[in-house]
């Protein structure tokens, strides 16, 4: 029976298309691109001394917000992975395409923060101080490239991810040992208290930390496409965390032996780069920012890649509108071009601070929705322990309100941006729900 142009329209998912390897690759390709070029300077300007520290928190709060996730994985695998998790605990309710929307938007404002971060790192090499446009413009071209290898397939996109996670762990862990080695293991900005950052900074630096590792979630958004998904997913999840741990303490030590913490505040945006520059001079330099360009790359595409996704699942469950806008192809295709714009635009419009802030506060939000409905709805269900789910609400909610009393103090803005932009997601997902 020849198929219609409505079934053409309907998104395409290759069960079985993803190894372990690969769903691990892409994992990690998402974390280390933005944990480690774009947030070391940021959180060591939150948590001070404490900064490498603050990193092990962050995964320790990651560690027990996976326990849902994996438990969700292996009882539902789906290529819609957070949307078709929250459809089972809240139904097709304004719940679920609300805080569904959050992850979308969290995820997009990954991928305009690694853009930039990408911009940044490249401009390194070069003699380009002072031009503030070519950063954005940068970034807008590496979301340009992502878009191109995502209408490509998933074999394609599989063996990209994995050279790329290959040369990216291997290049970020010769960095971080060579560093501590050069610095004799004496460290300048690594301490057991903190200089000036309080209980509050920490805190802050641990939500934003946090951000780091939610990369994981990628994998659950590819989840019916994974081979054996009812082990894969769940083992993959915590194989990507495993390695993140390591190469991000890894790292921040070989920063904080290198760098004062003013020396990284003032290098946030590029700290890394900064880095390498007392222990190997250019050519530390120019080492680490390929590694940078690597990084960055591989965990946009693979973002991206995920990411589209769970919009077509949200779509093709009717919880979002959707307009082809005359584009020809599957709806997948065109959520693909929603990702990149809507990146794009943030890309532009917001710089690395603000980008990393909002993506905490939205990311962070839909978690704790997730375990509610986890412990409320589905805990019996697929076998969860309410003591692990309770603890790692109580973990989000401590650092999302630390988070925001250290913004309230310094950047009030991006907490009113926070605060608008769920309100026209529930606002207008209600809205939806009710007119449909």
């Amino acid at each position: 029976m020849p198929s219609t142009p409505d079934d053409r329209r309907k998104p395409r998912y290759e069960s079985g298309s993803l190894t372990l390897t690969g769903a691990v690759a892409m994992g990690t390709g998402v974390m280390i691109g933005a944990g480690i070029f774009a947030l070391t300077g940021q959180i060591a300007e939150l948590a001070g001394e404490l900064f490498p520290l603050a990193f092990v928190a962050a995964a320790i709060v990651t560690g027990f917000s996976a326990y849902s996730y994996v438990k969700l994985a292996n009882a539902y695998p789906s290529a819609g992975g957070i949307a078709m998790f929250l459809e089972k605990a809240y139904g097709k309710s304004m719940i679920t395409g609300a805080c569904a929307l959050l992850m979308y938007f969290s995820m997009v404002i990954n991928e305009s923060l690694v853009a930039r971060t990408f911009g940044t790192y490249t401009l390194q090499l070069f003699d380009a101080g002072g031009i503030d446009w070519l950063v954005p413009a940068l970034g807008v071209g590496l979301l340009a490239f992502a878009f191109l290898v995502n209408i490509s397939s998933n074999r394609v996109i599989q063996t990209l991810s994995f050279f790329m996670a290959f040369l990216k762990i291997g290049g970020v862990a010769a960095f971080a040992v060579a560093g501590l080695w050069v610095s004799g293991l004496s460290f300048k900005s690594v301490g057991v208290t903190p200089a000036e950052s309080g209980p509050a900074g920490f805190l802050g630096a641990v939500a934003l930390g946090i951000l780091a590792y939610k990369g994981f979630t990628t994998i659950t958004n590819s989840g019916g496409e994974i081979v054996e998904p009812h082990r894969n997913v769940g083992r993959a999840i915590v194989i990507s965390i495993g390695i993140c741990v390591v190469i991000y303490v890894l790292v921040a030590l070989a920063v904080g032996a290198n760098l004062t913490i003013d020396e990284i505040v003032a290098a946030r945006d590029y700290a890394l780069a900064q880095a390498a520059r007392p222990a190997f001079g250019d050519y530390g330099l120019w080492f680490t920012v390929l590694f940078a360009i690597v990084a960055t790359v591989s965990g946009v595409i693979a973002s991206v890649f995920a990411v589209s996704r769970m919009l077509a699942m949200l779509t093709e469950m009717k919880l979002v509108p959707h307009s082809h806008f005359g584009m020809p192809g599957s709806i997948q295709k065109h959520t693909l071009v929603y990702t990149i714009v809507a990146a794009m635009m943030l890309t532009v419009f917001f710089d690395l601070g603000r980008i990393a802030t909002l993506g905490a506060i939205f990311y962070i939000v839909m978690d704790i929705a997730i375990h509610w409905g986890v412990f409320r709805h589905l805990r019996k269900e697929i076998g969860a322990n309410g003591f692990v789910l309770a603890a790692a609400i109580a973990l989000d909610a401590v650092v999302l309100v630390a988070l925001l009393v250290v913004k309230a103090m310094t950047d009030v803005l991006v907490i009113y941006a926070a605060a608008a932009g769920m309100v026209l997601v529930f606002a207008g997902e209600r809205m939806f729900l009710r007119a449909r």
